[in-house]
């Protein structure tokens, strides 16, 4: 068993972070009593939020005392209320003007019995054309040198090669490119080979799906893992097992990091905040293991919150010497 390797956290970014957000959402979040069909529910004051992948990824970065710009397409009405709602956060906003309007997610808690109801819009449907746009827009301004995190879902009409259709156009000098997307995307990227992912991130079920079979154990789901690695899929593949921890995979070997025994509030917002924290350790120069160690601590605090949070910092700082790591064989 290896032990945990403590880093401070005001530290500053060494490599500048970019998050992107394909699809994001004006998050509407309420309470009411008792979720039933026929009558009215009468609901508390709605709270409004900016949602997406890669903006609860630069919310978590943020929250751990990093820095990162967030690349939105977000477009009419409800995209400006949304860039507000960034500016406000005090998230670094990279606007890209998207067809149609931005869709608008509802979250409800009733009270009764703390379940929460998640309605989610698919967002208006894009064109061949605006996702060339989209394209030239955001490989034009990437830097080499910079950490790109590709998260969260696509807006209909996206091919689902868009994430190799953005390795392609980087070309030659490819940044690092952070992935954690699902279904068809992800499945297209875990059938491609050679296009220069550094890190490609999936959960249990994801992996299920993709292996063809149950991941039954931890060294199931590492040789899983590293046969991506093997296959060429991405320089670092890692598999979050919930309450088990996660495992990570490089062409060196394969290491699992603890999952914690603490209280569940909600699982919304933990792989988000995973990524976060491990994109935040690597900007500051962490290695892969400890970075893993970050992220599984970060995702162990965002369970513990409410489902509108995400990770907190004096949770992730109380929890990270209790997250260990262990080798494992393939």
């Amino acid at each position: 068993m290896r032990r945990v390797r403590l880093f401070p956290l005001e530290v500053g970014s060494l490599q500048d972070i970019l998050t992107v957000t394909f699809n994001p959402a004006v998050d509407m979040s309420t309470t009411t009593p008792e979720v039933s069909a026929g009558p009215k529910l009468r609901c508390e004051a709605p709270v409004f939020s900016a949602g997406g992948g890669g903006i609860n990824v630069s919310r978590a970065i943020r929250i751990l005392g990093g820095h990162s710009r967030a690349f939105v397409a977000a477009g009419g009405a409800t995209g400006e209320q949304l860039g507000d709602l960034l500016a406000e956060e005090g998230i670094a906003r990279i606007p890209f003007s998207a067809p149609g309007e931005t869709r608008t997610d509802v979250a409800v808690i009733e009270e009764a019995s703390w379940d929460q109801f998640r309605y989610v819009t698919p967002g208006h449907t894009w064109r061949e054309s605006d996702c060339e746009l989209m394209l030239d827009s955001l490989c034009g301004m990437v830097s080499p040198s910079e950490l790109v995190v590709l998260s969260g879902s696509l807006a209909p009409g996206m091919p689902v090669d868009v994430i190799r259709r953005i390795m392609q156009r980087f070309g030659g000098d490819v940044p690092k490119v952070i992935c954690d997307i699902s279904g068809a995307p992800l499945a297209d990227l875990c059938a491609h080979t050679g296009f220069g992912l550094e890190v490609l991130r999936m959960d249990h079920d994801e992996a299920k799906e993709i292996a063809g079979g149950p991941l039954a154990s931890r060294e199931d789901t590492a040789r899983f893992a590293f046969s991506l690695v093997t296959k060429g899929v991405a320089r670092i593949v890692i598999v979050a097992r919930g309450p088990d921890g996660s495992v990570l995979a490089t062409g060196a070997g394969c290491v699992h990091a603890t999952g914690l025994d603490v209280p569940v509030d909600s699982k919304v917002g933990a792989g988000d905040s995973f990524v976060g924290a491990y994109v935040l350790a690597m900007a500051t120069g962490i290695d892969a293991t400890t970075a893993l160690q970050w992220g599984t601590t970060a995702a162990t605090s965002a369970v513990t919150t409410p489902a509108r949070e995400l990770c907190r910092k004096s949770d992730f700082e109380r929890y990270l010497p209790k997250c260990l790591l262990s080798d494992l064989a393939v």
